[in-house]
């Protein structure tokens, strides 16, 4: 018996999303799908409808459960997300008390790069947000003004719960909630904002070399944040 991953086999033919009245059920072969749950598999928009049934239709022989990213956001906002919700703003919203963006190299030319990288968008933050931050040099913390902080919770907890799912992603991932909003916002492409994210890992394997299991693992996470992005941009139906 191999040590590997038993995988479902696909039972079903045809996946699409049909219309209802409080969002898109996800049919395969015309059959309703449900949440671990057992709760009716709905998305709040055809946007996200569509982007389940695709990935359902793209399976193959066997069922993937890691090809169906969006399936999986829609799941956890049904069958955890009401009794989490509060919890999830917390612990997003805490990312602005210690924003990558905000913590800075205190000298040299990569503080430079940061400087020039990463001052635009707390200027952003600070005039589309109301969230000033201040740059924090070193390894000492130091604390944020309380209404910059209030600020970027209100922010955060304005959101529908999939946009949450994603932006909690896109936080975590980046370890800046400013970046993150930038990039759920508008303000920056997610290919820009992974870059920005990654400056200063960038700039040492510049001078240092590449690690190829470092690099796997980024090219991971790289990856996980461009799906969050496209979950927010689905599920802003876009």
């Amino acid at each position: 018996m191999s040590g590997g991953v038993l995988r479902p086999k696909r039972f079903w033919k045809e996946a699409r999303a049909e219309e209802r009245p409080e969002g898109f059920a996800l049919l395969l072969d015309g059959r309703e799908a449900r949440t671990p749950d057992k709760n009716l598999l709905l998305a709040p928009n055809r946007a996200l409808g569509e982007a389940m049934a695709a990935e359902w239709g793209a399976q193959g022989e066997t069922l993937d459960f890691e090809t169906l990213p969006v399936t999986r956001a829609v799941n956890l906002a049904i069958d955890r997300l009401p009794a989490t919700r509060e919890a999830v703003i917390d612990d997003a919203a805490a990312y602005g008390g210690s924003d990558a963006l905000a913590h800075r190299t205190e000298e040299g030319e990569l503080a430079d790069l940061e400087r020039a990288a990463w001052d635009p968008l707390l200027a952003w933050a600070a005039e589309a947000l109301g969230a000033p931050l201040e740059p924090v040099g070193g390894i000492m913390p130091k604390d944020q003004a309380p209404e910059s902080l209030a600020a970027l919770r209100a922010a955060v907890a304005a959101v529908s719960d999939l946009q949450l799912i994603a932006l909690h992603e896109l936080t975590t991932l980046s370890g800046s909630l400013v970046l993150a909003l930038a990039v759920a916002r508008g303000r920056l492409t997610p290919e820009e904002g992974w870059r920005l994210a990654m400056l200063g890992e960038e700039w040492q394997a510049a001078r240092w070399g590449r690690d190829e299991e470092a690099e796997a693992r980024m090219a991971r996470r790289r990856d996980a944040f461009l799906r969050a992005a496209r979950l927010w941009t689905l599920a802003s139906g876009a």
